[in-house]
């Protein structure tokens, strides 16, 4: 299963150095920006639609431009709420992925982009750290793959047994492959009259 690659800065910044330039206005965007993208790539319906190519055969790169686009709107809106950032999200997954997402968790997608933005403001990376640590216990991978192929391929046996079970035919008592049986057919029995003559009959038509 390849890796996935982050198109975003993949470095979190930590330590005496990263602690000074955190009041940098580049840092700070550059950690939002980061954010951002993680929480979209470690959405499970996203991760669902890229895996299966609902998006189409470049899935992968419109989930790249799908980050890349809420970084923008974000950048022209920065005071967008959690509502209306989850707005744009489940429109962008029916538009792009054919994925109409009624499990709420795009508010939660959107309610930890809002956290990410202010808390990178204030120079605070550390949730963007735990969601890259996250990313990399991964290895950049969707792990979703695995887990709905299985299901899928359970679902597809389950269809053919049942598939089979239709198309059989029932038991039957008669073997088709033997030839049936031929009864012949009782001769009549010759009339007599009384003076020892033999009755003649018409064969009936």
């Amino acid at each position: 299963m390849a890796s996935t690659q982050l198109p975003s800065q993949m470095e979190v910044s930590g330590g005496t150095n990263a602690r000074q330039d955190a009041s940098s206005p580049e840092t700070r965007q550059a950690q939002s920006e980061l954010g951002i993208t993680l929480s979209l790539f470690l959405w499970p319906s996203l991760s669902l639609a890229v895996t299966n190519h609902w998006g189409g055969p470049d899935s992968a790169a419109k989930r790249e431009w799908f980050a890349q686009a809420t970084i923008d709107v974000l950048n022209d809106e920065p005071d967008a709420n959690s509502a209306w950032i989850e707005e744009f999200l489940l429109q962008v997954m029916l538009d792009e992925f054919e994925v109409n997402v009624d499990d709420e968790s795009g508010f939660e997608v959107a309610e930890q982009i809002v956290r990410l933005r202010r808390d990178c403001a204030k120079g605070d990376f550390s949730e963007v750290r735990a969601l890259k640590e996250r990313w990399d216990q991964r290895g950049g991978r969707d792990v979703l793959q695995g887990q709905f192929k299985e299901q899928q391929r359970t679902e597809e046996e389950d269809e053919t047994d049942g598939s089979e079970e239709e198309d059989e035919p029932e038991d039957m008592d008669v073997d088709m492959g033997e030839a049936p049986q031929v009864v012949p057919k009782e001769k009549p029995v010759p009339e007599v009259d009384e003076d020892g003559f033999t009755k003649v009959t018409k064969k009936k038509r």
